[in-house]
């Protein structure tokens, strides 16, 4: 529940307008991430530069969101076009630090779910354009999960999983995973899911607890299965076209972390009991 003393820090627009904008920055670097490590390309160095022309970007064109549009989305020096993607996930990332800074406050929860969305982007993006989840970012997100678990029970912060609650996310994630793509292969005979998704949803379980998993599978296949819908529809792609199943769910995992607990006591309840640890 969204703690009222944070309410003064949010009717600040420059408290707001500064998380916008470092979350836009925060996005910059993200796409570095995504374009460099599928690559195997360290995301520090060298400095950014276009992809085309290998030209070194300078600062004033490296500015996130404004510089794309004064650009109109080319490089100053090559002239090349420059893909959408480093808009959108400069944008998105601004967003949901606005999102997830109205759904925490100024806290040390807003940094931890920040960090834990920033992967999921890097995550989705890169499944997205290279059919790849990086274990560069899934298995160190499964210790840093459960490591921010054990942090925050050690000094008493409520509003994120227990350490048990953590390692039976990892298990549970990994494992229901698991028995669905083991499942799927064994009906059909062809491979549904990859091991990255599997690694995902542990890394995912590790952030969220136990009780975000089921959620989040749930609303990414339905929103999987939506968007394949879809199209079929519109592009009459057959039943057996290929779909990343990354981005799902990645979004899966933020509709839980936004609104997740809630609709799990609302609709989820096994046995009347509530499904929330």
């Amino acid at each position: 529940m969204l703690d009222q003393s944070h309410f003064g820090d949010l009717a600040d627009p420059a408290v707001v307008l500064l998380v916008f904008i470092v979350g836009a920055c925060v996005g910059s670097f993200l796409n570095v991430c995504i374009t460099r490590i599928p690559e195997h390309e360290s995301v520090v160095l060298p400095r950014s530069r276009c992809r085309e022309c290998l030209a070194p970007i300078a600062w004033i064109d490296n500015l996130p969101i404004l510089s794309f549009v004064l650009l109109k989305g080319r490089c100053r020096t090559c002239g090349t076009s420059i893909p959408g993607r480093y808009l959108v996930v400069e944008l998105l990332t601004a967003l949901l630090a606005v999102a997830v800074f109205v759904r925490f406050g100024s806290s040390l929860l807003f940094l931890v779910h920040f960090l834990f969305i920033g992967a999921l982007i890097v995550v989705a993006f890169t499944d997205l354009e290279v059919r790849i989840v990086p274990d560069r970012i899934s298995l160190p997100g499964i210790a840093l999960g459960v490591g921010v678990a054990l942090l925050t029970w050690s000094f008493g912060v409520e509003d994120f999983p227990t350490p048990l609650d953590s390692l039976l996310g990892v298990i549970l994630g990994g494992g229901l995973l698991l028995a669905v793509a083991w499942t799927y292969e064994r009906l059909t005979g062809r491979a549904g899911l990859g091991g990255g998704d599997v690694k995902l949803l542990a890394m995912i379980g590790a952030f969220l607890g136990w009780s975000g998993v089921p959620v989040t599978l749930f609303v990414g296949a339905l929103s999987g299965s939506l968007w394949g819908i879809g199209l079929m529809l519109a592009k009459g792609v057959g039943r057996k076209h290929a779909l990343p199943f990354a981005p799902f769910l990645c979004a899966g995992a933020l509709f839980y972390l936004m609104w997740g607990p809630e609709f799990a006591d609302r609709f989820l309840v096994i046995g009347g009991r509530s499904w929330s640890p």
